[in-house]
């Protein structure tokens, strides 16, 4: 295996434009792609009209609990410092590794933070469950800010039982292909707009290239292992049923083994379980079940794959030097649907959720769900953090992978949704899952056999 592997979880260079801007909110020598101690200056410029309608807040204090840690929680505290300078509110952030398992505890001792940012909505839905009357339904500031400046999917997320508790603040975009600009290049060949030109695209490849292999893949992820098939199965649905049976897929409302069900893992089989098309640079389909997910696109960069399906955030798995860019060394295209005119788009993002109804804390909530504070949050933040409001200047963000994901999460024509696993009982979707997943590829078991365990593994209450 010839790959460069060094360094594989170091920053990747973004391209010269990517890289003025970021050295432009850089301190000094600071390296590309890394947060300044010291943060932006974004107080200093911000306009206060904007923030007149949160008030006069001199002397309150908001709590704010996450799992961001230093250092990388600095570009959190510099985006909120313009809400302080125009409020006069204090923001006291705390992060923590162990977020999750303590948030329950502050929770149960009756000292929760105002605000906690989740990771993902299947632990909003716990803690609503066994917190009732600790969540705090979003306020109508917040409320209205989401309806007009994001899809409507996302309020969705944010949902329990009817009543809307967590609003958007970080998103990502895993509906995305990996390649080489310079290897599709010499090869002729053109980004495909549909599914039936992707797979036309892998056979040529295949054909063509048969000392290379049109695909890599990894699903290794040590108590994760799994995860990264899970993705392929939830593109491939959305890509063979409507957006109302993916839902009901996901709520269990559609059995998890229906024949559309087994149907879309066969489309993503017709990849990742045929010998012909995978595992380049690693061997055949079962090399996929013990390649880390961060290596298996690594044999792009020496021409021994051509195409890896994986997340933006991805972009920090590259080997330090790697240019990002449409003409660098790798870059990636949206994993297209049946028809090019609709684009289902998967992806996954943080919500920030109360615990308090004190006007401050909802005038902070509201904060997080406009305009300012994404921009904010992307001037201050290195690449691979982006937001799905609709008022982001994708000038702001790092990266011109954030930007394309950025491009689709706010296009019109995209129907989003959110990672299924992270939506469904944690007995499924980070258990049988992700095992099942594995025994499709390491043990080569049929869809409708791992479809059919999994069914049989969902809750019965």
């Amino acid at each position: 295996m010839m790959f460069r592997k060094k360094n594989r979880f170091a920053v990747a260079s973004l391209g010269v434009a990517s890289l003025v801007a970021l050295a432009a909110c850089s301190n000094g020598g600071a390296t590309p792609g890394e947060p300044t101690a010291g943060g932006t200056d974004s107080a200093s410029s911000a306009d206060c009209a904007a923030y007149e309608s949160y008030g006069d807040l001199s002397g309150k204090t908001v709590t704010v609990y996450a799992s961001i840690v230093s250092p990388e929680d600095q570009p959190q505290i510099d985006s909120y410092k313009p809400f302080e300078k125009c409020t006069g509110a204090t923001i006291a952030y705390e992060g923590s590794r162990e977020f999750e398992a303590q948030l329950p505890v502050k929770i149960e001792a009756g000292s929760p933070p105002d605000i906690a940012y989740i990771p993902q909505p299947g632990l909003l839905k716990t803690l609503v469950d066994r917190f009732p009357d600790a969540v705090k339904p979003v306020a109508a500031a917040a409320d209205a800010n989401v309806d007009k400046y994001y899809n409507e999917a996302w309020k969705g997320y944010g949902t329990v039982d009817g009543k809307y508790y967590a609003v958007p603040v970080g998103a990502n975009a895993k509906s995305f292909v990996w390649y080489s600009p310079s290897l599709m290049s010499d090869g002729g060949y053109e980004i495909p707009t549909t599914l039936d030109e992707l797979m036309a695209l892998t056979e040529k490849i295949a054909t063509e290239h048969p000392d290379a292999k049109p695909w890599c893949a990894g699903i290794e992820s040590g108590a994760a292992t799994g995860w990264p098939a899970t993705d392929w199965l939830e593109d491939m649905m959305l890509r063979t049923v409507t957006p109302e049976e993916y839902d009901k897929w996901v709520n269990h409302e559609m059995p998890f083994n229906d024949p559309k069900v087994v149907e879309a893992l066969d489309m993503a089989g017709a990849i990742l379980k045929n010998d012909k098309y995978v595992n380049g640079g690693y061997g055949n389909v079962k090399t996929i079940a013990t390649t880390a997910f961060g290596d298996a696109g690594l044999p792009i960069l020496d021409g021994q794959c051509y195409m890896h399906r994986q997340a933006s955030f991805y972009q920090a798995n590259w080997p330090e030097g790697t240019k990002i860019a449409e003409d660098g060394d790798v870059f990636a295209f949206y994993l297209p649907g049946k028809d090019a005119d609709v684009k289902p788009l998967l992806g996954g993002g943080e919500f920030a959720t109360a615990f308090a109804d004190r006007p401050e804390v909802q005038a902070f909530q509201a904060y997080l769900t406009s305009p300012e504070w994404s921009n904010e949050k992307a001037k201050a933040s290195p690449a691979g953090w982006l937001s799905a409001n609709k008022e982001l200047d994708p000038a702001n963000l790092k990266s011109p992978i954030d930007q394309l994901a950025f491009k689709l999460l706010s296009d019109e024509k995209t129907v989003f949704r959110f990672d299924g696993s992270d939506l469904m009982p944690g007995a499924v979707g980070s258990g049988s899952f992700w095992k099942g997943m594995t025994d499709w590829i390491a043990l080569d078991k049929s869809s409708k056999d791992v479809l059919d365990t999994i069914e049989a593994s969902w809750p019965k209450s």
